[in-house]
């Protein structure tokens, strides 16, 4: 399977929860009216694309049909297709990482499949030929740094740890002083996954960066927010604590195959105006694709 049929495939759950509804919606009606975006306002808010969100779209599409005098109820699919695909539409939405080192900064509560995504990421970028380094910072749970350490070896990239309980900016030191020394291409950090104390969060992650931009002066750096998509609504709570945190350069979106809950791409997109830059659509060690506005819309309505 390539990776667009992939992305079908695992976003069925989702395109039976939005997209064959609207479809019902639309034959059943026939002609343009306000009944008729009252029922797309309806399943739009209950795919988790949100209230807010929602609203936006139903607004520019009443105001599309009326510029375009369109009549037809099941033209307004077109518009809608076109409309989704303009919010989630950042232009660039790979990672910018030329400088040798450059660095990603992986952020996220635990569970959401975290360490994971790290592991996924870093044999995409060895699979490229980089040599690759991961930072075990999240040292509140030692499970963390053991499952990092499986991910390591089965990828095939250098650790830096230190034992349980150990300073997180510690870690990123030593391990920002091995990717020099060592001429590794790509730095990966890992950050400990706890919400419920933000203010040490807060801490932790700016000491973090500090480190990073004492050490490694003008490399080019990533922070990247990991989200579970089955958590949907939850999702951008999660992103707004963060977001006040740290400065997120994009989100990593996981277990899409997984959920009903796909709309919450377009919510996150919408509210934050945070890219989402990479997504998951199943356990494979390779299924972890960069975001494709273009290729999402034309999954989720195929």
């Amino acid at each position: 399977m390539g990776f667009f049929d992939r992305l079908k495939d695992g976003l069925q759950k989702t395109r039976k929860s939005i997209t064959e509804k609207i479809d019902q919606v639309l034959v059943s009606f026939g002609k343009v009216d306000e009944e008729l975006f009252d029922e797309l306002e309806e399943i739009l808010i209950t795919s988790d694309i949100g209230i807010e969100t929602t609203m936006r779209i139903i607004e520019d599409l009443k105001e599309k049909t009326r510029e375009r005098k369109i009549i037809d109820a099941l033209k307004v699919k077109d518009l809608l297709k076109e409309e989704l695909e303009e919010i989630l539409d950042t232009g660039e939405s790979a990672l910018k990482l030329d400088s040798k080192p450059s660095v990603i900064i992986v952020i996220g509560v635990n569970g959401v499949g975290k360490t994971t995504s790290i592991g996924k990421i870093a044999n995409y970028y060895k699979s490229q030929g980089k040599k690759v380094l991961l930072a075990a910072g999240d040292t509140f749970r030692a499970a963390a740094i053991d499952q990092l350490e499986i991910w390591a070896d089965r990828v095939g990239a250098e650790i830096i740890e230190q034992k349980e309980g150990s300073d997180p900016a510690a870690v990123v030191f030593d391990a920002a002083q091995a990717a020099k020394s060592r001429k590794a291409d790509l730095l990966i950090c890992d950050t400990a996954g706890r919400l419920h104390t933000k203010k040490n969060l807060m801490e932790e992650l700016k000491k973090v960066s500090r480190v990073l931009d004492r050490e490694l002066p003008g490399a080019d750096r990533e922070t990247l927010l990991v989200l579970d998509a089955t958590t949907g609504q939850n999702a951008i709570s999660q992103a707004k604590t963060f977001k006040e945190a740290a400065d997120i350069t994009g989100i990593v979106l996981t277990k899409l195959d997984g959920t009903a809950k796909g709309g919450i791409v377009i919510a996150i997109k919408s509210e934050l105006d945070i890219p989402v830059k990479l997504i998951g659509v199943g356990e494979q060690i390779d299924d972890l694709q960069k975001f494709n506005a273009k290729e999402f819309v034309e999954a989720l309505f195929s």
